[in-house]
């Protein structure tokens, strides 16, 4: 199928749940993603600082860019002028960096932050557990922000053929975020959002109560892994 067909799939597989799509557009060239664009789609996800600076300043600027890979603190002020969205705050430090350069720039709109949970087995992927992260929403340094705002949670599963463990650690983070919600965002409606499923267990994330799931190659086919 095309790029417009795999889009139109997805909205209409989506339509009738809370779950939104997020175009992992990472290593695909800007030609393929206003494909994407011409076909509607306006949130994408990028996991490297310098390809989302490269792609945002070449594409329209109502795209709601996703950093999705792990940001280092030092790479914050890149993109925290234009970036919509980070889902993979994974530290106090981080945050506080983020909401800094936020104010720098004096932003008129707070940066949407998700709290990247680890679920997965693997060494390789970054994220909190669940103590760290009511730990980071009780400091008073977070209080003190007022150029971020939480919206979520977000976990990358392990990369496995196991349905009944990936739906356990789809079920870990959904735990996180109720945990999270209804203990200190209860009264809060940016809190919302469930980050979790990628192209091949995105049916059983949004089963499991996924709001936003990260698709790449089934929009776009195959990632070009020539590129760094």
């Amino acid at each position: 199928m095309s790029i417009k067909e795999n889009i139109l799939y997805f909205d209409e597989q989506l339509k009738n749940t809370p779950c939104r799509l997020v175009g992992v557009s990472k290593t695909h060239p800007v030609e393929v993603i206003k494909e994407a664009y011409d076909a509607g789609h306006r949130l994408f996800g990028e996991n490297k600082v310098q390809e989302l600076i490269d792609k945002y300043a070449k594409l329209p600027h109502d795209i709601a860019w996703h950093l999705i890979g792990h940001l280092q603190t030092n790479k914050v002020k890149y993109i925290a002028e234009f970036v919509d969205t980070i889902q993979s705050v994974d530290s106090l430090k981080l945050l506080k960096e983020i909401n800094k350069r936020a104010e720098m720039f004096g932003r008129t709109h707070p940066i949407n932050c998700m709290l990247q949970i680890s679920i997965a087995d693997e060494e390789t992927k970054f994220g909190m557990t669940l103590k760290e992260a009511e730990s980071l929403v009780q400091s008073e340094e977070f209080r003190s922000m007022h150029y971020i705002r939480l919206t979520g949670v977000m976990g990358i599963a392990t990369n496995t053929d196991n349905e009944e463990k990936l739906r356990q650690e789809f079920r870990q983070l959904r735990s996180c975020f109720d945990r999270l919600k209804e203990t200190y965002f209860f009264a809060n409606n940016d809190f919302k959002e469930i980050s979790m499923g990628m192209t091949s267990d995105w049916r059983i994330a949004v089963e499991e109560g996924s709001t936003m799931i990260r698709v790449g190659s089934g929009i776009f086919g195959a990632r070009d892994y020539s590129k760094k």
